[in-house]
């Protein structure tokens, strides 16, 4: 019991103290208005109380605690080394996707080669497909040198 009469242990207890008589106040504070007629303060009633217990709760854990008595919670192991890198895989290219039918919209097979180069290339933006988007007007310039070309 020792360790819990320190000046930090008892201005802790004295806050607990504070907290739930406060709590207790506040609910009978709020019963009151709740005869008034404020509907709301029903739950504020419940509130308070349940506040109260909540801090008593804690601090009889923290006193537990102090004095060894409480299990202190198992240690969880840290794994010595993150993910790693992503593992990338690549898709084969069949008939089917390398071949574009000839009565396909021209933008949608566009957007497809957009899709495959971004696949192919997995660090690569958007913005750095060197295909047909990249010199359509109305784009912003790749590079700096089309930059300077634009202004």
């Amino acid at each position: 019991m020792r360790p819990l009469l320190t000046p930090r242990w008892l201005a802790g207890h004295t806050l607990a103290v504070v907290m739930v008589i406060a709590s207790a106040g506040l609910t009978w504070w709020q019963i009151t208005r709740a005869m008034g007629g404020n509907v709301l303060s029903y739950g504020y009633a419940f509130f308070w109380p349940a506040f109260a217990g909540f801090v008593v709760m804690i601090w009889v854990r923290e006193m537990r605690m102090a004095l060894g008595r409480a299990p202190a919670k198992p240690i969880e192991k840290v794994p010595t080394s993150g993910f790693g890198r992503p593992v990338v895989t690549t898709r084969p290219v069949t008939d089917t996707t390398a071949e574009v039918p000839a009565d396909e919209d021209p933008e949608l097979a566009e957007y497809n080669r957009l899709l495959a180069w971004l696949a192919e290339h997995p660090g690569a933006r958007p913005a750095d497909y060197p295909g047909e988007y990249a010199d359509q007007p109305g784009e912003r310039p790749q590079s700096a040198q089309q930059m300077q070309e634009t202004s």
